[in-house]
């Protein structure tokens, strides 16, 4: 039994990272609410990942800002099934898809609340 709860909790404890993870969802999302989707490609093993997601996307003024304009989602290349034409490595790896799953974006490295709502104007400016 303590084998279990041990599993349990280490399982728990990898990443507390709560974004949806459903590629087909955030799909079906993002052509009901005609949004785009902000897809961030992380690993549960990347010490940046982690310091991107506590630093930047765990806050709540930059998920306000987020949701505003994408249908959010996380996958972890460790854990989720990855849709075809996507790269993995390296991460953190930050893709932006229209509705179809189209790249319109992709980027890669952690960045500072200021450097990543500086991506967010460039992708704003591509979309024009």
């Amino acid at each position: 039994m303590r084998f279990l709860i041990t599993i349990a909790l280490l399982v728990a404890t990898l990443s507390a990272f709560d974004w949806p993870s459903d590629y087909k969802a955030a799909l079906s999302k993002a052509k009901k609410e005609k949004k785009d989707i902000y897809l961030f490609l992380g690993s549960e093993y990347c010490k940046y990942c982690e310091k991107f997601e506590k630093n930047v996307l765990e806050k709540k003024e930059v998920v306000d800002k987020l949701t505003k304009e994408y249908v959010l989602l996380y996958l972890s290349r460790d854990i989720d099934d990855i849709p075809e034409g996507l790269e993995t490595k390296p991460v953190p790896r930050h893709y932006f898809l229209d509705s179809n799953g189209k790249v319109i974006y992709t980027t890669i490295g952690d960045r500072s609340i200021g450097g990543f709502y500086e991506l967010l104007d460039e992708v704003k400016d591509l979309k024009k």
